[in-house]
């Protein structure tokens, strides 16, 4: 959907801006590509910047519990440096590269639950307006895809996904958040774990999958989670059994047993100096005890269809500081008293 809204900080008569994306679905570390058309007021106005930001809902943790806010993670100068006529029509197309880590928002057309966006910010005479706001639509890679599938066809079901501000000890992650898919056990595992999660953390040569497991506890012993990552490799899919291999990862991941502090685990400690696993990449162990802590979600393959299908995109209010941003109405539905009302 495209919004078009008048630039409030110039007042009534100033340009308006629409943001048109390129039909279907990006993948991260792919090209978004589209086009900013602009429309000129009751005057002329000097356009000195046309800036693009990626924007993502995000869930972050503070004392009173998870609140949701919104993060810029990229930004791109995509024009700027004209002369906008009084009334003049004109076209800016820009081709911008997704970051590798940008989270996917669904799998086979359905949408798991992830709200992104890409929000354009004009420079005008000394003044900038965050005027456009349109959805972005992200499916996997086909690396990605490939072992939500696996875990599909090894029963797990998908219960969920979300952002989650903060970043995993050990990894090389890049952006301020990272994406959680979480899974429903298949029948073989249900007895061992409460729920498995999925986090895809994407580089160009490769990607490290991080799992964890919610073990549950026995008689005499409590619950705690187990943390597992391998690497795999982008080439070579369409030759590699994950079916096979992502059974495997889950052996190892629920028959680890590590010594490690729990307080490694997501911090900047290094909690991955485990053994090497098998198959297509290799992997390292961390597990921690809890007494039922929070859990939050990734997704899997073709079960997806089924358990997203009722998934709906929320919306979003404005929040935080840093990387997030002050203000930013509501997130994707077009009652913001700034719009020009045309979608």
């Amino acid at each position: 959907m495209v919004f078009k809204r008048l630039l409030g900080s110039l007042g009534v008569g100033g340009p308006t801006v629409d943001t048109v994306l390129t039909a279907g679905a990006a993948v991260p570390g792919g090209l978004l590509s589209g086009h900013v058309q602009l429309e000129g007021g009751s005057s002329g106005y000097d356009i000195e910047h046309i800036t693009l930001e990626l924007v993502a809902r995000v869930e972050t943790e503070h004392e009173e519990g998870e609140q949701e806010g919104v993060v810029v993670f990229d930004r791109f100068t995509v024009g700027g440096g004209f002369r906008l006529s009084e009334g003049e029509r004109r076209s800016v197309p820009f081709t911008v590269v997704l970051p590798w880590e940008t989270p996917i928002t669904e799998l086979h057309g359905q949408g798991l639950g992830i709200v992104l966006g890409v929000r354009t910010e004009l420079s005008v005479a000394g003044a900038k307006d965050k005027g456009d706001l349109d959805q972005l639509a992200v499916g996997p890679l086909p690396v990605q895809e490939a072992i939500l599938e696996a875990f599909g066809q090894l029963g797990f079901g998908f219960k969920s996904a979300d952002l989650e501000y903060g970043r995993i000890g050990g990894t090389n992650q890049q952006l301020p958040f990272y994406q959680e898919i979480e899974l429903a056990p298949s029948p073989q595992y249900a007895h061992t774990v409460s729920e498995i999660e999925v986090t895809f953390l994407a580089t160009p040569g490769g990607m490290d999958v991080v799992l964890e497991a919610d073990k549950r506890g026995g008689l005499f012993s409590g619950g705690h989670d187990t943390l597992t990552r391998f690497t795999v490799a982008h080439d070579g899919v369409p030759h590699q059994d994950w079916r096979a291999l992502v059974d495997d990862w889950l052996r190892q991941l629920v028959g680890h047993q590590s010594s490690y502090a729990a307080a490694s685990v997501y911090g900047h400690a290094d909690p991955y100096a485990g053994n090497h696993g098998h198959g297509h990449g290799h992997g390292h162990d961390e597990e921690h005890h809890h007494d039922g802590g929070r859990r939050s979600g990734p997704g899997m393959g073709t079960a997806i269809a089924a358990g997203a299908a009722g998934l709906a995109v929320g919306v979003v209010g404005g929040m935080v500081a840093a990387e997030v941003i002050d203000e930013v109405g509501d997130f994707f539905e077009g009652d913001d008293e700034d719009e020009g009302g045309d979608d």
